[in-house]
């Protein structure tokens, strides 16, 4: 019979529930942002916080949110949706099926984009006003009066130490603009420096893996590839369990040699990668040459938001080399919202079970008896 467009609808709700999980991670990241932050007590001869307090910033909040989110977005979905699958690989293949595909990559490739900038505002935020480091501008934020600034001296002798070694209070500050003094508070991690590097460092992980930008490895099986057409064919290969079939041992074919296994990419695709990460760089860089941030706060925030990309990216995608551009499949409906100890993984054994996203009508009672295990 042929195949249906059958979903199984617990398995649809399941995602369904993973998107309001990432939208839950950020608002929480958004009410950390309302809070008020912990106001350090600083040095009023300290040089690090003394540099001036510049009105224009080079990359505004909505500019960053332009950089961040909204360009890597589209340029993930345009992806998802024109160069996947290739038009030699879904020859043959229905265009209701090919559609799905198209679509379970966009859904995936926001999934995991949301995820990590979500995850990025959650810890940016909550390390902002928890650690309450004086930005390099704070001196003038706070618009301190010498004449009365030791009557504000916190910790030890107090006003019975010399001024180079006075610690003052927030309260010492002159500033009638509470969220500007609060502002100047929040150094530590860089917000810009983060949420650039977590938003184009998916980007660049995309691009890698969708046009195969990768160091040339070793395949495991030192074999020939078959003959033919290269292309995956869609009505029967599974993304999920079939990897590229370069991977597949080949019966009855020569060695081939180490050195001819593998070849680099063409150089200019290395453009497609290095733009994003350019442009996530010099964002983090303009954090610097404004005062924003000391240098550890920005390498710190691209740190943060470089890591938090990648595994957001693992999550829902294939390895570079080896995926052939590919993301990982969905649940199986029987496992979509968790399974037991003992049971390996979230996708039980698709070579003798009905694929979730291509199930006739002859396999819903299947999934109906599998529904019952945890």
């Amino acid at each position: 019979m042929a195949p249906s467009s059958y979903v199984p609808n617990r398995l649809v709700f399941s995602y369904v529930l993973d998107w309001i999980a990432i939208i839950g991670i950020a608002a929480i990241g958004l009410g950390f942002r309302e809070a008020s932050p912990n106001h350090r007590p600083f040095s009023p001869v300290d040089p690090d916080i003394s540099f001036p307090f510049v009105e224009h910033e080079k990359i505004s909040t909505g500019l960053l949110v332009l950089i961040s989110t909204i360009i890597p977005a589209i340029l993930t979905a345009s992806i998802a949706l024109v160069f996947t699958p290739k038009l030699s690989t879904a020859r043959g293949t229905s265009i209701l099926k090919t559609w799905k595909y198209k679509l379970w990559e966009w859904n995936v490739a926001w999934m995991g984009l949301a995820l990590g900038l979500a995850t990025t505002f959650f810890f940016v935020e909550g390390l902002k006003k928890l650690i309450g480091k004086p930005r390099p501008d704070l001196l003038s934020r706070c618009d301190l009066d010498p004449a009365t600034v030791q009557q504000y001296a916190v910790g030890g002798e107090g006003s019975q130490l010399p001024l180079w070694n006075l610690l003052v209070s927030y309260t010492a500050c002159r500033q009638p603009d509470r969220s500007k003094l609060d502002a100047g508070f929040v150094s530590f991690p860089s917000g810009h420096a983060s949420f650039s590097f977590a938003g184009m460092s998916y980007l660049a992980l995309f691009l890698c893996s969708k046009f195969s930008i990768s160091i040339p490895y070793l395949l495991p099986y030192p074999y020939k590839a078959q003959k033919g057409n290269a292309a995956v064919d869609l009505s029967t290969w599974d993304p999920v369990i079939g990897g590229d079939i370069s991977d597949q041992p080949m019966t009855n074919c020569a060695p081939v040699p180490l050195r001819d296994q593998a070849a680099a990419p063409p150089a200019y695709l290395f453009i497609l990668p290095l733009l994003p990460i350019t442009l996530a760089t010099y964002v983090a860089g303009t954090r610097y040459s404004d005062f924003r941030h000391h240098g550890f706060d920005i390498l710190f925030g691209a740190t943060m938001g470089t890591v938090i990309s990648w595994t957001s990216f693992r999550l829902y995608h294939m390895p570079i080399r080896r995926g052939a551009g590919w993301s990982w499949g969905p649940r199986s409906a029987s496992r979509a919202f968790g399974t037991r100890f003992g049971n390996q993984g979230y996708v039980k054994e698709r070579i003798v079970e009905s694929r979730d996203l291509e199930a006739g009508e002859d396999s819903r009672h299947a999934h109906s008896a599998s529904s019952s295990e945890p």
